[in-house]
């Protein structure tokens, strides 16, 4: 704690419990509460992290792109190649059915899947 305060690095914990179960659901509230912090440019740069830094970073950052307009395949392809061997259907389903229409004024990502 002290390196942070002394580089003037906030830290930003929500508390998302890790879990290997198939039927827990990830929760929607507290994410939505990471990408408000995510979104903020006042809080850049950034690091997101997990214990991994697949899962519940890769839910995150995968809602984040869905905000920024990504297409799905682009959004599951970039949660595989960093979840790898471990990646969950489940972690998709949540990306897939999140719902972006609350974040407005967000400009889309200049990534070419954005404009299509």
């Amino acid at each position: 704690m002290e390196f942070l305060k002394a580089n003037g690095i906030r830290l930003f914990q929500f508390g998302i419990e890790g879990t290997k179960e198939p039927f827990v659901n990830i929760p929607e509230d507290t994410i939505r509460e990471a990408l408000k912090v995510v979104l903020d440019v006042r809080n850049h740069p950034l690091l997101i992290h997990c214990k991994r830094g697949k899962h519940r970073t890769g839910c995150l950052v995968g809602c984040l792109r869905k905000i920024q307009r990504w297409c799905l395949t682009s959004i599951f392809d970039e949660y595989q190649r960093f979840a790898a061997a471990k990646a969950r259907l489940s972690d998709q389903r949540f990306m897939e059915l999140f719902d972006a229409s609350g974040f407005k004024d967000i400009p889309p990502c200049p990534c070419s899947c954005s404009r299509r």
